[in-house]
């Protein structure tokens, strides 16, 4: 089995935007999140299989080795032509396509006139490229995405995913995991009465993903001001990354652009 004690110790990290060679005939095998995946080579073709594994809070690591070994064959595979005669193959990151909608476990009061930044560590989807080219193959979620439905009405709303979410207001106090994307929300409340914060819509396809020197990803800061009804509210993402996140790079662009500086609209459904 690919989760034996042999198979743990020769588990190296994998990265984000490196390309791999394999042999036809080798798989490589990953441990991520809450999903297992195999990706393999043949003359012709690749493969690739994946399930899900038991939620553990404890692993923040993102484990891949190279093997022969496939996985049981009552896993489902998906089967590709070889665009090319390329044995790269190459994973990206992106945020969601649709909008997901966080919720704080406990729910988080913003006095009149007062403003706050939560972290919110986003789960991202695996976006799988192979050949000299880099064609893409196909995306998955790194765990199943739960569904969830915003707006007035059965008629008038959207389909988002759902998320829940410590808040934290301390950077520090996030975990690190390279399938989570860490996204500064400040929610400025410009009323004269508190704002209780217990879900809001967080434009997820309107973010872009970068890479700092240490590996982990940040979006854009996102910009919330409710003035006065909390049904409407104006949303900006900035066009920069916050001083805290360090030095980082453009891995992967913004599903959807905004308008030019970043203000996306008031947006009456920001708070569910």
């Amino acid at each position: 089995m690919t989760t034996s004690l042999d198979t743990q110790r020769t588990m190296q990290d994998g990265h984000w935007a490196t390309p791999y060679t394999l042999e036809p005939g080798q798989t490589q095998y990953h441990e991520l999140s809450h999903t297992r995946i195999w990706i393999t080579l043949l003359d012709q073709e690749w493969l690739i299989r994946y399930q899900r594994m038991p939620e553990d809070d404890n692993q923040e690591r993102w484990q891949q080795r190279v093997t022969h070994t496939l996985p049981d064959s009552d896993l489902e595979v998906q089967r590709f032509v070889r665009p090319d005669d390329g044995s790269q193959v190459c994973y990206l990151p992106a945020m969601s396509s649709l909008a997901t909608v966080i919720r704080p476990y406990q729910p988080l009061t913003i006095p009149a006139e007062s403003e706050c930044t939560i972290y919110v560590g986003t789960l991202l989807w695996m976006r799988i490229q192979a050949g000299s080219k880099g064609t893409h193959l196909m995306e998955l979620p790194l765990a199943d995405p739960s569904l969830t439905w915003v707006g007035r009405t059965t008629m008038e709303g959207e389909l988002c995913y759902s998320a829940a979410t410590f808040a934290r207001l301390v950077l520090e106090a996030v975990p690190k995991r390279p399938w989570r994307a860490i996204t500064p929300v400040r929610i400025v409340n410009e009323r004269q009465e508190p704002l209780l914060l217990e879900r809001f819509n967080l434009p997820t396809p309107l973010l872009s993903l970068h890479r700092n020197e240490k590996g982990q990803l940040w979006t854009p800061r996102v910009t919330v001001t409710c003035e006065t009804d909390m049904n409407s509210a104006r949303l900006k993402i900035d066009q920069s990354l916050i001083a805290a996140a360090g030095q980082c790079e453009l891995i992967s662009p913004a599903r959807e652009q905004t308008a030019r500086g970043g203000l996306v609209r008031a947006y009456d459904r920001i708070f569910g």
